[in-house]
């Protein structure tokens, strides 16, 4: 069963610049699933689409649908969606820097969602249990990494059934985006959480993502099984930096690439 589809999406910017054309995907029940791709591929740009904030980047989806938990949701405000369960945890502006922890956590927290196990504040904590000795720190100071696991921890008290993650790893250390990454399969395998991981580190979010899509110039070039995609020679060579050989690529073999990941699959 797919709780979220997005189907032949075209988005645009200040009604001119088309940012996505058409991209789908798929996300099903109780997986992990990873849209990776270099910086200004259009992953950014389609969370938006399907999280409800592309007013805020003055941009419009003109083609296309997006149905979540069977209704058709373009056009649908943020706060609507993620009452309905699709919660957002984003790329910047993710905390309220002002409130302490222990506030930001409150402001969060949403009643259980029928037919679900509740996500609860000890639940939570259990997770990120540093927040518990944090909790009258102001959010504002906490580190990078601490900040990101405290956006996840309020995106959780949202109750969602989908959670959608921008940039997991954006600034931060290899150690911590490993422990972050675990937390996400955690949650897939202990809270049964569909989780939709926009990524530019291609190498973390397979790993631990069940299938994946690759975007480039706002079209999906590639998509299969994550293990399909790690073992995918260009994959490798393009994007994890595993050079099939010693030697340097050439403008041709570069264009070759090309042509043939555009008609991939």
């Amino acid at each position: 069963m797919n709780l979220l589809e997005v189907e032949q999406i075209e988005v645009v910017y200040h009604r001119v610049a088309t940012a996505i054309q058409g991209v789908s995907l798929r996300l099903p029940a109780d997986q992990i699933v990873a849209l990776v791709g270099p910086n200004g591929a259009g992953k950014t740009t389609t969370l938006r689409a399907i999280s409800g904030f592309l007013d805020a980047d003055n941009a419009q989806i003109i083609d296309g649908r997006i149905t979540f938990l069977g209704a058709v949701i373009n056009g649908w405000t943020p706060h609507r969606l993620a009452r309905r369960g699709l919660v957002l945890v984003p790329e910047r502006e993710k905390i309220f820097e002002s409130l302490t922890v222990q506030e930001n956590l409150q402001a969060s927290s949403c009643p259980p969602r029928p037919g679900r196990q509740a996500i609860t504040l000890e639940v939570v904590l259990e997770y990120f249990p540093f927040l518990t000795v944090r909790r009258r720190q102001l959010a504002g100071t906490l580190s990078g990494g601490e900040r990101q696991m405290l956006a996840i921890a309020c995106a959780l008290l949202c109750q969602p059934v989908v959670l959608l993650v921008d940039e997991l790893s954006l600034g931060l250390a290899p150690l911590i985006v490993q422990q972050l990454m675990a937390v996400l399969r955690r949650l897939r395998e202990e809270l049964g959480l569909a989780i939709l991981l926009v990524e530019q580190n291609v190498s973390a979010a397979l790993e631990i993502a069940d299938y994946g899509y690759v975007i480039e110039n706002g079209r999906i070039v590639y998509d299969g099984t994550a293990e399909r995609l790690l073992e995918s020679e260009d994959i490798q060579e393009f994007y994890l930096g595993l050079a099939r050989d010693r030697a340097a690529k050439s403008y041709r073999d570069v264009k070759q690439y090309r042509r043939r990941r555009r008609w991939f699959g």
